[in-house]
C-alpha cells in the first residue's frame, strides 16, 4: 500500500498505478554436522572456510563439530572475520584429530538440539568418511532418525574422491541407506558444485540422488 500511494502521488494522482508486493523467498534453514577426527584432518581447515562463509552469507545456519563429542560453533563461526572465528571455534573444540564417535555424537544432536534447530525444513549436511571408532554402534538409529527430522540430508565425504571408493566400513553401510544425496567434498571445485546445490530454490526429498541406495533398490 505504501508503494502505491507513493506511485500516485509522483503521477499528479490522476491514475493509480498499483503496487505488488513480490513473493519473498527464504533458503531453508542450514545444519552442519561436521567430522573433526583424526582421519578427517586434512579437510578441517577447507571445511571450516566454507562454513565461516555460508554463515555469513545467510541466516538460520547451525554448525556442529564432532570426533568423540559433539560442539555447537554456530556463535564462534558468526565472527565477520574468519580468523577470528577460527581461532574461538579451535578454543571451543575440545576433541580435534581424535577418535570418532558418530552414533554417539548424533545422538546427541538428536536428544538435545534436533527441534531446536531442524524446523521449518531444514537441510542437513552431513560431513565425514563414514569411519567410526564405535564400529557403527547405534549409528544407524540415530541417522535414520535424523533423516526422519529433517527436509533433506546430504552426506559429504571427502573419500569419494577416489574413483573405486566402496562404502566397506560399518559406518558407511549404516548411513548410506539413509541419505538423500552423496557427495564429494576434498576440494575448491567439490565446494562450488555444493554451492550451486544449496542455491537452487528448492532441496525437496527427491532431488539429486544415491547411487548406492538406487542400486540397493
Amino acid at each position: 500500500m505504501r508503494n502505491t500511494l507513493r506511485a500516485a502521488m509522483r503521477g499528479g494522482g490522476a491514475s493509480i498505478p498499483l503496487q505488488f508486493r513480490k513473493r519473498k523467498r527464504r533458503h531453508p534453514p542450514l545444519v552442519v554436522l561436521c567430522d573433526i577426527s583424526g582421519s578427517m584432518s586434512r579437510y578441517s581447515r577447507m571445511v571450516l572456510h566454507f562454513m565461516h562463509a555460508i554463515t555469513n552469507d545467510r541466516d538460520r545456519v547451525h554448525t556442529f563439530l564432532f570426533g568423540t563429542r559433539l560442539t555447537n560453533v554456530t556463535r564462534q563461526l558468526r565472527n565477520k572475520d574468519v580468523d577470528e572465528a577460527l581461532d574461538k571455534v579451535g578454543e571451543a573444540v575440545d576433541d580435534w584429530s581424535g577418535g570418532t564417535r558418530i552414533g554417539h555424537s548424533l545422538h546427541d544432536f538428536n536428544t538435545n538440539w534436533s527441534r531446536r534447530v531442524l524446523g521449518q525444513g531444514a537441510v542437513v549436511l552431513f560431513i565425514s568418511d563414514g569411519l567410526d571408532r564405535d564400529a557403527a554402534d547405534g549409528l544407524e538409529r540415530e541417522i535414520e532418525r535424523l533423516h526422519m527430522s529433517c527436509r533433506r540430508l546430504i552426506w559429504l565425504n571427502p573419500l569419494l574422491r577416489y574413483d573405486r571408493y566402496e562404502p566397506k566400513s560399518l559406518g558407511a553401510q549404516a548411513l548410506l541407506p539413509h541419505v538423500d544425496e552423496f557427495r564429494s567434498i576434498h576440494n575448491l571445485d567439490s565446494l562450488e558444485q555444493l554451492s550451486e546445490v544449496l542455491t537452487k530454490p528448492a532441496l525437496d526429498k527427491g532431488f539429486g540422488h544415491n547411487p548406492w541406495q538406487e542400486a540397493a533398490e
